[in-house]
């Protein structure tokens, strides 16, 4: 990245997750923004790309299919693909993710994030639901992920069905990875605003962060956040609070103590 910020073709592919053709195609056709320096030296604004692309009136950006249907894999394809237990696979936008499982510590944060919002939601919505990965969610016919946690009100039951969640749920959590952490912060970013996840909630266990963004006009807003030791708190959940210490605390190491 140069010191305006802008990419590379090569390095909005890598963001993105898609291959550097795509990314040429969508140049060539003038579907996304552009920078030209030269005759065949273009740059992106990789924030302008994405809010082009989670407008919602516009084609999201995709691979084309191989099998030569146009959109990518689908639902269908990822129901037959045989079980990888030390990958987590979700399909974005037709295309095919394959991910390292989760580092501890990651799964701690996950478990003390999701008992406290089963807490919060047991007296608030006791019908609502609050789930942890591994659960398919299909959003869309070229979109199935397995947020880290995400919560289905009682009203939205209806999408939950026996061997998935079938629609978009009102709150995803993602917790970030060394592996997707850009990722998560673009590409998912852009299909949980196109099918209509209202809240998504970046959890960053190794700078202690919670971002929180609200939709709006299909768009993401940032409403809250909380960092280290702090008590995260949400204008639109009332009474949610979350002291965010115990949630990134680590086991002390062997041969030294807690105060260490």
């Amino acid at each position: 990245m140069n010191e305006r910020g802008l990419l590379t073709a090569q390095e909005l592919a890598a963001e993105l997750n898609v291959s550097v053709e795509t990314v040429w195609r969508y140049t060539r056709e003038r579907r996304i923004p552009f920078v030209q320096l030269g005759s065949r030296q273009y740059r992106y604004d990789p924030s302008a790309v994405v809010a082009v692309l989670t407008r919602g009136d516009d084609t999201p950006l995709r691979e084309t299919s191989s099998k030569g249907r146009g959109g990518g894999l689908t639902y269908e394809d990822y129901a037959k693909m045989p079980p990888e237990p030390q990958y987590k696979i979700e399909i974005l936008d037709g295309c095919l993710v394959k991910e390292p499982s989760p580092v501890v510590h990651h799964q701690r944060v996950s478990r003390r994030l999701q008992r406290a919002l089963e807490d919060y939601f047991a007296s608030r919505d006791p019908q609502g639901e609050v789930f942890g990965a591994p659960l398919d969610i299909s959003l869309s016919e070229y979109n199935v992920v397995q947020p880290d946690l995400f919560y289905v009100p009682a009203e939205d039951s209806k999408i939950i069905e026996e061997k998935r969640i079938k629609g978009a749920p009102a709150l995803v959590l993602e917790i970030l990875s060394p592996h997707s952490r850009r990722r998560d912060r673009i590409q998912k970013m852009g299909v949980y605003a196109r099918t209509g996840v209202q809240h998504y909630w970046i959890v960053d266990p190794d700078e202690d962060t919670i971002e929180a963004f609200a939709l709006a006009d299909g768009h993401y807003y940032i409403v809250a956040t909380g960092v280290d030791e702090q008590t995260f708190e949400h204008p639109d959940f009332p009474g949610l609070s979350i002291p965010l210490g115990p949630i990134w605390s680590r086991p002390p190491r062997p041969g030294t103590t807690a105060h260490e």
